[in-house]
């Protein structure tokens, strides 16, 4: 049966979109419900209908590939946004991703991701916005409304219970109505019910929430039942890519697109069903009415009128500035000195150390990457700012497990012999060969550039083959390494060294293995400069949606690339510099979608390198750049300590800003710190053998869950220091409103010695327990923000919504207000609360 009937707009010549249905063929509006490309909805000319384009986000709009070279603005990760517990500036950034949208002819950008972090090892952590239901709420639904109020769809992620990526296209989430409802719907039904969001991605994994236990492209009950009918969501849901697997089922269970295409299980199967009765005509129509709402919201319906765009919200402003300082902005201290700030003065000696200081992790891995037309590293960006101090640069260590990729020096004059031999290390002349199944040439080209890709769009390829030289000239033990995946032979000055006869597809794409691609190695010792030759002869990778590629990224590790060595060189350089920063972190081997952490811990040798450092060096500032919480067991030896985020490509001006004092790190942990593994509430997300992930926690999620188990974090959800000190004065006398909702003023004095900016937090604790189950020790009812001259007092204002003090009852099937005295608390963060007050809540809903 079709869902319930939306408003919807009418043509200026008066026609409806029921009308311009009746005119398309069935054939035709099925073929609508699957992609015509991976990024491209089939228009329909005869009715007006271009094409609908999507695109990836959340850190950009990355575009569609048609465009050779295409970049984007590279913002931080939605976790260093969140942190600035500021949906103002969240908005402003959905208007800056509709800017990137209409520059790259998109409109419908795959974010916000609103899935809650409900393990700290969870691969896509940084993709999202807290640990807390109302926080990702109220940050993800800003971006929704930035985005669409520029005439560009928001496409809200991962539709639910999608909170880790071990067997991501395998698992069944088993969650618990009430706890569905208020931890893990609760971002959703926001952003339907409070900004209308025009599309939700429906996420590979199954649910089982005690009424029906199915894939969530065709869970019927989740996305019919509650999303459609309950809450009034009257746009589209688009599968996740390759995730829909039925034909019946997902079209009646509530899915509206399949992507990509073409192809895909409905395509002609799905007329087939219509046609047997499997499948009804007005199911088809509801499909397609969406289909073309969407449309006519983005201006892709030719008689019917898009919103309008607010004046002033597109015009182009600096985005490169914004995306600095939201980076610097979001910065968090973790740590610093009581005297004062912590600032690099220019004209001293620095030590920049570390290995995400020699290479900065700038972004997560996966489907958010996006290409940035430039990256301005640490390096460069304290260079830049402190144009008189002497700026050195020692690694200490390479973190990452595979070799480094060895730079492709072919298009640089004077690198390169007349051979297309290089004179320095790296790589030379690339060579591509493409060779069909019989082993006969189709093409063959020399490149001075290598990205580590070949797309293959001829049928008649089968094999091809990427070859290159590489100049060895340092003494010592050597390893070349080649990152691929699927079915290859690597030979290495006419050795064959390693083959794999196993193809791969799609599932190279889907566990994001073909962005991290393990390495094949060999190693051999050097005694004389000599160049060596890398073929690699790959089968290509027929993945699906996802179209067919090869892949091989050169790897190489030289002699002088010694752990011991390298962590007493950089002892040695902050010994003798005036100050120094170490930059510390994860890497794209270890933060990315496809593969959850195995550990929390740093990898390589880096808290060995901090504690080094740190003993010769005390007043050293670390700076941690990673995206998901990590150990830092050193934490309270180190007099400053700042978390950097994946901050985008604007890493090092953004960070030199915080150093030289001149703008404000305003973050504030959406999430816990743990001290140590042991102590996490989930500290992992690992299917069962009957492949279920039971999430027996319940609503004690993130901080809720460190409470209830009474242990104590490294730092606690909401922490952050700022550059100044404050001091909480007065709690006013809470407001109710005639919706349920509560107002209360809060008191703040800046007691530093610079202005700055801080975010006030309110908690609720329950009067008692009640007939739907225990509830949180506390939880986030609601916040807000005063910027505060040093000395001076304001006042902020926090509203507390109305769903704060609601339980779902599954008895009721509903909402309830239990009743009695609540303890209402407000403070820095969640176990610095040193204002509180009683509010007397009458019983509602039973």
């Amino acid at each position: 049966m079709p869902t319930t009937p939306q408003v919807l707009p009418t043509h200026r010549d008066g026609t409806t979109l029921d009308e311009l249905i009746a005119r398309i063929p069935l054939e035709q509006r099925i073929t609508l419900l699957t992609g015509m490309t991976s990024w491209r909805l089939t228009p329909i000319t005869e009715i007006g209908l271009d094409s609908v384009v999507v695109s990836d986000g959340p850190v950009g709009v990355r575009g569609t590939g048609e465009t050779p070279g295409e970049t984007s603005i590279l913002l931080p990760s939605p976790s260093a946004l969140s942190a600035l517990w500021d949906p103002q500036r969240a908005r402003a950034v959905g208007n800056l991703f509709a800017r990137e949208a209409r520059r790259h002819g998109v409109d419908v950008v795959l974010a916000p991701q609103v899935n809650i972090q409900r393990t700290p090892v969870g691969g896509r952590h940084f993709e999202c916005f807290a640990e807390d239901p109302l926080l990702t709420a109220e940050v993800g639904s800003a971006v929704v409304q930035g985005l669409q109020e520029c005439g560009v769809a928001a496409c809200l992620k991962h539709y639910v219970a999608n909170d880790s990526e071990t067997k991501r296209t395998e698992y069944v989430s088993e969650v618990d109505e009430r706890t569905l409802r208020e931890v893990y719907l609760a971002p959703f039904e926001h952003a339907v019910r409070e900004v209308g969001v025009w599309s939700i991605m429906a996420a590979y994994n199954g649910v089982d929430d005690g009424t029906e236990a199915a894939p969530m492209t065709e869970h019927s009950h989740l996305l019919r039942d509650v999303l459609k009918d309950e809450l009034g969501f009257d746009g589209t849901v688009i599968s996740d890519w390759m995730a829909t697997n039925t034909t019946v089922e997902s079209a009646t269970g509530g899915l509206d697109i399949v992507m990509p295409g073409p192809g895909g299980p409905w395509a002609e199967n799905l007329l087939a069903a219509v046609r047997a009765g499997e499948v009804s005509e007005e199911i088809i129509n509801d499909k397609v009415r969406r289909i073309l709402l969407m449309a006519a919201r983005v201006g892709k319906l030719a008689g019917f009128d898009a919103p309008d765009v607010p004046a002033g919200l597109d015009e182009v402003e600096d985005d490169a500035r914004m995306a600095r300082e939201l980076a610097a902005a979001g910065t968090v201290v973790l740590r610093r000195p009581d005297a004062g700030l912590p600032t690099l003065v220019d004209g001293e000696s620095i030590a920049l150390i570390g290995p995400n200081a020699a290479r900065t992790h700038v972004l997560g891995g996966g489907s958010s990457t996006v290409h940035p037309a430039r990256v301005q590293e640490i390096h460069d960006g304290l260079t830049e700012a402190f144009p008189n101090s002497n700026v050195t640069l020692s690694r200490g260590g390479d973190s990452r497990r595979y070799a480094p990729t060895i730079p492709v020096l072919a298009g640089l004059t004077g690198f390169v012999d007349a051979s297309g031999n290089p004179t320095v290390p790296g790589a030379g002349i690339v060579t591509v060969t493409q060779l069909d199944a019989a082993g006969e040439v189709l093409g063959h080209r020399e490149m001075v550039e290598w990205e580590g890709w070949e797309r293959v769009t001829d049928d008649r390829i089968d094999t091809v083959v990427v070859e290159t030289r590489i100049l060895l000239d340092e003494p010592g033990p050597h390893s070349l390494e080649v990152g691929t995946v699927g079915a290859y032979r690597i030979i290495v000055d006419g050795e064959l060294i390693a083959e794999s006869t196993t193809p791969a597809g799609a599932e190279v794409v889907l566990d994001s293995s073909v962005n991290n691609p393990p390495s094949i190695v060999t190693k051999g010792h050097v005694t004389e400069p000599r160049v060596a030759v890398l073929r690699a002869e790959l089968k290509v990778v027929h993945a699906g949606g996802y179209g067919e590629f090869v892949r091989a990224e050169f790897r190489h590790r030289t002699p002088s690339e010694d752990a011991d060595l390298e962590i007493s060189t950089a002892v040695d350089a902050a010994r003798a510099a005036q100050r120094a920063v170490l930059v510390v972190g994860t890497n794209e081997e270890v933060e990315s979608e496809g593969w959850d952490r195995t550990t929390l811990s740093l990898p390589g040798r880096q808290d060995e390198l901090v504690r080094r450092v740190l003993a010769v060096a005390p007043d050293t500032i670390i700076v941690v750049n990673a995206g998901a919480p990590v150990l830092l067991p050193w934490l309270e030896d180190a007099q400053t300590v700042l978390w950097a985020w994946f901050p985008g490509q604007e890493a090092g001006g953004a960070l030199a800003d915080v150093l030289a004092g001149r703008a404000e790190p305003q973050g504030r942990l959406p999430w816990t710190l743990p001290a140590d593994e042991a102590s996490v509430p989930v500290p992992h997300a690992i299917p069962n053998e009957q492949g279920r992930i039971d999430y027996a926690e319940g609503v004690h999620v993130g901080y809720r869950g460190w409470l209830r188990a009474g242990a104590t974090p490294a730092l606690p959800f909401g922490f952050g220091r700022g550059w100044t000190d404050w001091s909480y004065r007065e709690l006013g006398v809470p407001r109710p409103a005639a919706d349920g909702s509560v107002e209360v003023d809060v008191v703040i004095e800046n007691v530093g010695a610079r202005t700055g900016r801080e975010v006030v937090q309110v908690y609720l604790e329950p009067p008692v327990e009640t007939p739907e189950g225990e509830r949180p020790v506390r939880w986030l009812a609601g916040f807000g923000a005063g910027t505060v001259a040093a000395g001076d007092r304001a006042t902020v204002t926090v509203r507390i919504p109305a769903r704060a003090f609601e339980v779902w009852s599954v008895a009721e099937a509903g909402w309830v207000r239990p009743g009695g005295t609540y303890r209402l608390v407000a403070g820095s963060n969640v176990d610095q609360t040193p204002l509180e007050t009683r509010l007397d809540v009458a019983e509602r809903g039973r």
